[in-house]
Parts: structure tokens; C-alpha cells; sequence
């Protein structure tokens, strides 16, 4: 074509994937061009498809990146994790409540120092970066000043990231405990002063209903009704030890979801980390309300939590996603949690097909987030946050991948070997965020 590119135009060429739809529901749900270009401009998706289609639609001078014998997907979204749990991860506890008392909260403790919040903040974001992950719901502290240093570090990358201060006024130690009041007028202001910022998004963030009493559940209800268009992030029914211990506090509630549910805390835009020992009306509700389930494998695992069940989740056509809630979790790939997941539905007698896994750690995860008109996939008008994965970035995954006769087989191989190696480059709106460099 004669016509001057866009300055900001850029293309790139490799094997291309993307989702329209679940594919354990529908038989078409993804788009595959094994030798495709994707076409970027301003920050966002232009266009996506078979590179033979596509290359002739290019103004004459825009640069075309040769990723061939790469993949290219939508950059991974992580629906559950803690950032000020960085330099905790892979401390050793016999379950969840001594691991919270001997590790997290003492490491939480540090966050009041601005300083030190936001050391750990770019690490962690840069940790993100390496493995693929360019959107995060995460969890701060009690503590503004690490939500202030979280969204600095993210708003310097441009990223899309969500994210709000833990709400915590009992059960958990006096330098962590805030008061109903403090932690709603405290939410408030974040709200104010991040949501809707550049790509930052808030979420309301009570811990999990045990640090919290029915004021603070009551005051984080009557925001997010004020704020509809904010996120909500918990946990529920992670551990038994924890749902007993729910039981007893809230013993008019039918279940431990139903207390986040009579203090409105349950709507689209509501991600509810664990869902382990839900029951068919809670997963029932979950879908109802339009909440949706952050599954996180390889915490579950550490902790000894237990198993999700994926077909009564899918049963209830529940929104699903997975995350690796760090530091509970044992790392930031989303590859090993995708490995890891495939493991726990095989132990309940189910099956997850790597597609499947793909599609949650996308556009699944960006539909569970209510985002999926910003992120998620590479339809026209999106954010082009994608990356590239290098199926020959280890000598076993080079060789496994040379056997693969079709896409299932390939992601399946990246879904149980590969690592944070696999990830090539992650890009954010458009501009190279991480580069792995060929060893």
C-alpha cells in the first residue's frame, strides 16, 4: 500500500492464538494463524490473522518482527495474588492460619514504609513481566502507603493493574489492624485518587471475613454499592481449619460465602480467591451474582488446602480463572499453575485440556474481571498487551515441542514444562516490557 504507516504501527509475525469463547462450552472458541501477524498500533490490537492475509494490508514502511517458530498469545492475567508476600515465598508452616501468624503478618508489617513498599513493588511487577503476566488483581497491605507504591510502580510501566488495601479490624495483630471506619475512609480516598487513573484499577479488599467484623463487611458493602464499577477481591473457603473457624464467628450465615453475600459483597466484578469447599448454592449464587472464582493450584497444594472441583463449578457455569497467589503460592508462572491445575482436576476425575488452561489464564480470567472489552484477546481495539513464548527455550521442551502434531500437543508441553524461560517477551499497550535475551 502506498499510504504513510502510523508512527506508532509495528507488526509481528509467529504462530498467533487467541479466544473468542470457553472452549469447554463451545467447539470454535479460539483462533489459531500458525504462521500469523499480529498488527499493533497506537497501543492497541489492529488486527490479528493469517500473516499470507495480512502482510499486504501494511503501509509501506512499518517494521514487521520476525517471532516465527514463537507463539503469541494474550499476555497472562493473574486474578489472585500478594505482592508484599514476595520475600515470604516458600516459608515453611503446617497450614494456613500458623503459616499467616509466623510469616505473612510480620512480613506485612514492613509495608508502612514507603520505601521498602515500593522496593518490593517494582520487583514483584518485574517478576510479573518475566513470566508473562501483564495484568494482576493484587492485594497490599493495610497500609496506604503500599497501595501509593504499588500503583506508581505500575503506572510507570503503563500496565493494567488492580489492586487496593487490605481491610483487616480483628483477629490479626495490633500493627495490622485498622478500624471499620479508618479502613473505608481510607479506601475511599485510593479510590479517588487511583481507579480509573491511567490502566489502574481499585479493588475493595476485605482479607478474608475472619480479620474483618460485620461494621467493616457492612461499611465495604456500602462502597462498592457507592462504586459499582470497583473490583472486590477475598478469600473464601480455602482451608477447613479457616471454614470452621467462619462458622463460629458468623453462625447465622448458611455458609461462608453466604456472609459475604448478606453484606452485598457479591456482584460482577467480585473475585473470590480459593472456592474450595463451596457447595452447589454457593457455586449456584457465585453464578447468579456474576462473582467469579480465582483457582489457585499451587498454593493449595503448599497449604494443603485442597482440591477446586471443576466440574461443579462448570456445572453452575461459574466465571473461572487461575491464579498463583503468591506467596502462598510457589510461583509467579502461569505456566506452572496451569501444570499444576491440570494435576488437581485429574485427582478430582476430571480432565482440563490445555486450551482450556490457556483460555483461563486469558480471556477467561478477563471475563471473570468484567475487562474482557480491554484485555484479554487480540479482537480489534484492545490493549495490546501480548507475549511471546519460545517453545525451544529448554532442551526438553525443544525436543517435546518437534514431536507436537497439533496445537494441543504444544501448549500442552508449555503447560507442563515451561517456566518463566518460555516467555520471550511481554509487551504492555503496545511497548516491550521484557525481553529474554537467546542463551
Amino acid at each position: 500500500m502506498s499510504q504513510a504507516p502510523s508512527p506508532s504501527m509495528q507488526a509481528y509475525r509467529a504462530s498467533v492464538l487467541h479466544f473468542r469463547a470457553d472452549p469447554a462450552f463451545t467447539p470454535d472458541a479460539y483462533s489459531w494463524h500458525e504462521d500469523g501477524l499480529l498488527i499493533v498500533d497506537g497501543g492497541k490490537i489492529h488486527a490479528a490473522g493469517d500473516y499470507a492475509r495480512l502482510a499486504s494490508t501494511l503501509p509501506e514502511g512499518v517494521t514487521v518482527h520476525d517471532y516465527r517458530g514463537k507463539l503469541i498469545t494474550p499476555g497472562f492475567i493473574d486474578t489472585h495474588l500478594h505482592f508484599p508476600q514476595t520475600d515470604m515465598i516458600a516459608s515453611p508452616a503446617p497450614g494456613l492460619l500458623p503459616w499467616l501468624e509466623t510469616y505473612t503478618f510480620p512480613t506485612e508489617r514492613q509495608f508502612s514504609e514507603p520505601e521498602h513498599a515500593r522496593e518490593v513493588a517494582e520487583f514483584f511487577l518485574d517478576e510479573l513481566l518475566r513470566c508473562g503476566t501483564t495484568t494482576a488483581m493484587v492485594y497490599c497491605t493495610v497500609h496506604r502507603e503500599s497501595v501509593d507504591a504499588f500503583f506508581e510502580a505500575s503506572e510507570a510501566r503503563n500496565l493494567r493493574m488492580v489492586a487496593g488495601k487490605v481491610l483487616m479490624d480483628r483477629n490479626c495483630p495490633e500493627f495490622l489492624c485498622d478500624t471499620a471506619e479508618s479502613g473505608a475512609r481510607d479506601s475511599e480516598d485510593l479510590i479517588r485518587k487511583w481507579h480509573k487513573r491511567g490502566r489502574s484499577l481499585y479493588a475493595l479488599t476485605p482479607r478474608f471475613a475472619p480479620t474483618s467484623t460485620e461494621a467493616q463487611l457492612r461499611l465495604t458493602g456500602e462502597l462498592a454499592a457507592a462504586y459499582p464499577d470497583t473490583f472486590i477481591q477475598t478469600h473464601v473457603s480455602e482451608n477447613d481449619a479457616e471454614c470452621t473457624w467462619v462458622r463460629k464467628l458468623f453462625p447465622k450465615a448458611r455458609s461462608y460465602l453466604d456472609v459475604y453475600d448478606g453484606f452485598g459483597l457479591m456482584r460482577p466484578r467480585a473475585m473470590y480467591g480459593h472456592c474450595i469447599w463451596l457447595d452447589d448454592d454457593d457455586f449456584a449464587r457465585m453464578a447468579a451474582t456474576g462473582s467469579a472464582a480465582a483457582i489457585c493450584p499451587t498454593s493449595n497444594f503448599f497449604l494443603g488446602s485442597g482440591l477446586f472441583d471443576f466440574e461443579k463449578a462448570d456445572a453452575a457455569r461459574v466465571l473461572l480463572s487461575l491464579a498463583t497467589d503468591v506467596g502462598g503460592g510457589t510461583s509467579f508462572s502461569m505456566l506452572q499453575t496451569m501444570n499444576e491445575a491440570y494435576k488437581v482436576a485429574r485427582l478430582k476425575g476430571s480432565y482440563l485440556p490445555a486450551v482450556r488452561m490457556f483460555y483461563l489464564a486469558t480471556l477467561g480470567a478477563a471475563r471473570s474481571m468484567q475487562l474482557e472489552g480491554s484485555i484479554g484477546s487480540f479482537a480489534p481495539g484492545l490493549d495490546a498487551d501480548f507475549i511471546v513464548l519460545e517453545p525451544a527455550c529448554t532442551p526438553l521442551l525443544a525436543r517435546r515441542a518437534e514431536r507436537c502434531a497439533n496445537l494441543e500437543e504444544l501448549l500442552f508441553a508449555l503447560a507442563l514444562l515451561g517456566d518463566d524461560r518460555a516467555i520471550r517477551a511481554t509487551y504492555a499497550a503496545g511497548h516491550k516490557v521484557h525481553e529474554r535475551l537467546p542463551q
